[in-house]
């Protein structure tokens, strides 16, 4: 055999078992009557466009492949709208599996730029996307609407809410942006 054909033999890490453990207890508890029939990843509208499969996830999930999973990108492409969940045969409530492997990824440090900065925004201004105020607030009054929506964006004292529940839960330390603290 050429060193061409010479194929090193895939050797798995020992499983996870409490990271399998942790998704039951924080939003998937019946992850393990996964029998990956594909149900999730075939009626996913994400996985539809994306590289994004589902079953990928719970799969690597239930090997207990931690790294793999919380450090995967595509562990964002999910838009939970919940139809994996609805159409499982198993009631294995997919979209929560993906939101605890989330949490869990975001604890130790891994996020997509974009989520953490649309985290950011909200600790900013109390609201995922913004009104940049000054043309929107024209635009608003100039259709008969009030300046600023009836968002957070309007109640300062609710976005200082937003920033005191994030300080005594330490979100904002998880959505911080690291490359800022470096510089």
């Amino acid at each position: 055999m050429t060193s061409a054909e010479e194929k090193p033999p895939i050797v798995l890490d020992e499983p996870d078992r409490e990271f399998v453990e942790m998704i039951k207890r924080t939003g998937g508890p019946n992850i393990q009557s996964c029998y990956q029939c594909g149900t999730c990843s075939g009626s996913c509208p994400a996985g539809a466009r994306t590289n994004f499969l589902v079953r990928g996830i719970i799969r690597k999930a239930l090997l207990g492949m931690k790294q793999e999973c919380i450090s995967a990108p595509e562990l964002w492409y999910c838009t939970t709208c919940y139809t994996c969940t609805d159409r499982c045969p198993q009631d294995v409530k997919p979209t929560d599996v993906i939101k605890a492997i989330r949490n869990i990824a975001v604890q130790e440090g891994y996020m997509l730029q974009n989520h953490q900065k649309v985290a950011q925004k909200v600790l900013e201004t109390g609201h995922a996307v913004p009104l940049d105020k000054e043309s929107w607030q024209k635009l608003r009054e100039k259709v008969g609407l009030e300046p600023i929506p009836p968002n957070a964006s309007r109640f300062p004292e609710a976005i200082a809410d937003v920033v005191k529940i994030a300080k005594k839960t330490h979100f904002d330390k998880l959505v911080e942006d690291k490359d800022e603290d470096e510089e």
